[in-house]
């Protein structure tokens, strides 16, 4: 098969906000304690958290964390995690029918991701809690000093301010399965209010809006209409959450699950523009993809546990090849619609359907998920440029006409270099891509990956770790243009000098 990729770097999409390798870490299964928490590992730094998972946090190269949840946000009162840990309540947690200890609380958190290189995307609990707690936890977090809840801040180990910039209000609010779900009415006009004081007690902050928590809802396009009404002035960006599974074992369907999110980002878009035109506003609504990800090998195990647990193991899905190319062309999705997709978190960071798992008093290692999302972190930085794709197609059980290659291009001003993220869909075909590059002056193949030759249900495991990048040589620079042969089933990552 061969497949023509043209660019000219006049035409571009949008810079990518680096905010869109973002993760996720909420207070659930093993994600905090025997994740990043482990008194007593062997790896343990003096407060508790693991070491070498701090390393592997590092390598992924995530910028931003999203915290404290997802569904346990909504039950979650932030104060049981500030001041003496021996004095902190334990708490039914509702939401996963676990024991909540709060060991690990907000000053943990975020000295944390300050050792990991991460800013927090902070979600407050539009559930049980209301304006009050909402205005409280900014002015503990960000305000200098002189006031309680600064001052408090101040008492509890923290002189300068967190300084958090970005804040989710609530989470999935249109969920049944919700603490304190809520109508889009009811939601909407909390959410305004919220908005209000936050940003009152600090301008600078930006605010995520909940979406609806799937395509699926049979709400959805009228919840974000709805909300979008009471709080269009008052946020800054609307959230998207959505999981994908290989249930019927259909790889072609499967890997072309990427079209049914582009779909969804463009669906949202055209409801946040709709709602722009009837207010006659000049703002321009903003997306945070902020829960993505594949989860489904856990459903049946999950079904068996025990309630009451402190951390017990929870969507503890065990990765394979398929699923990395997925994720591959995913990334790829969430980077060609970088023009309003400004944030995205992959959910989550750490055992819970994450690209890093731990075992309790041993090994972490990198699942099948994490190099796709690593290089992307790493690699795709600067402009994404608008390209014209020419590739053969298939049609599978959802989609029709699925080009075979899922590709993007960015042009890494800093660098100098253009980034092509490339997926061959095809099970038993390579595929040669050509790249025609217009206003640009090539000059060498720098660097030429590729995660292939695997059978779909491979893993990486503690043991072992295949599923990784290998250098490949079939990239070369051809009368100012690109050349390359993908491998069947494969994720390939080029860099261009230019």
């Amino acid at each position: 098969m061969k497949a023509k990729i043209t660019v000219n770097n006049a035409f571009a999409v949008s810079k990518v906000d680096p905010r869109v390798y973002g993760s996720f870490l909420e207070h659930m299964g093993r994600a905090v304690y025997s994740g990043i928490y482990e008194p007593g590992h062997d790896t343990a730094d003096g407060k508790g958290f693991r070491e070498d998972v701090k390393a592997l946090v590092k390598e992924l190269g995530t910028p931003i964390i999203r915290y404290p949840g997802g569904n346990f946000l909504s039950g979650y009162n932030w104060e049981d995690g500030i001041g003496p840990v021996a004095k902190r309540p334990k708490r039914l947690d509702l939401a996963w029918k676990t024991v909540e200890t709060n060991e690990v609380g907000l000053h943990e958190f975020i000295e944390w991701c300050r050792e990991v290189g991460s800013d927090v995307n902070m979600a407050i609990n539009l559930g049980t809690r209301g304006v009050d707690a909402a205005r409280n936890i900014v002015e503990y977090c960000n305000h200098p000093g002189g006031s309680y809840w600064s001052d408090l801040r101040r008492e509890n180990g923290a002189e300068e301010p967190f300084k958090i910039k970005t804040w989710c209000l609530g989470n999935e609010m249109d969920g049944p399965w919700q603490i304190g779900h809520k109508t889009a009415e009811e939601y909407g006009r909390l959410a305004c209010e919220a908005a209000k004081v936050m940003k009152w007690v600090d301008p600078d902050i930006e605010l995520v809006v909940c979406g609806s928590s799937h395509a699926g809802m049979s709400t959805f396009a009228q919840w974000e209409a709805t909300v979008l009404e009471h709080t269009y002035e008052h946020v800054d960006y609307l959230s998207l959450h959505s999981y994908y599974g290989n249930q019927k074992n259909d790889v072609k369907n499967y890997l072309a699950k990427s079209v049914g999110m582009d779909r969804f980002i463009k669906s949202v878009v055209a409801i946040c523009d709709y709602i722009k035109a009837k207010k006659k506003s000049d703002k321009v609504m903003n997306l945070s993809f902020d829960e993505w990800n594949i989860w489904y090998h856990s459903h049946e195990k999950d079904s068996k546990n025990e309630p009451w647990q402190q951390s017990p193991p929870i969507l503890e899905d065990i990765y394979n090849f398929e699923d990395a190319l997925l994720l591959g062309c995913l990334l790829i999705t969430l980077l060609k619609n970088s023009d309003r997709v400004k944030i995205a978190c992959l959910a989550q960071l750490v055992n819970v359907i994450a690209p890093i798992m731990t075992e309790k008093g041993g090994a972490a290692w990198r699942q099948a998920t994490f190099y796709p999302f690593m290089q992307a972190a790493k690699f795709g930085h600067g402009t994404v440029l608008r390209h014209n794709l020419e590739s053969p197609t298939y049609d599978c059980d959802e989609f029709k006409e699925v080009p075979y290659v899922e590709s993007v291009v960015i042009h890494n001003e800093a660098q100098n270099e253009l980034v092509v993220f490339a997926v061959n869909r095809s099970l038993d075909e390579k595929l040669d891509l050509e790249v025609e590059l217009q206003g640009m002056a090539s000059k060498a193949v720098t660097e030429f990956t590729e995660i292939s030759g695997h059978d779909v249900k491979q893993i990486n495991s503690k043991d072992a770790c295949p599923i990784a990048p290998k250098a490949a040589d079939s990239a070369k620079i051809v009368g100012g243009g690109l050349t390359a042969t993908l491998l069947p089933l494969s994720w390939n990552t080029i860099r261009i000098a230019l």
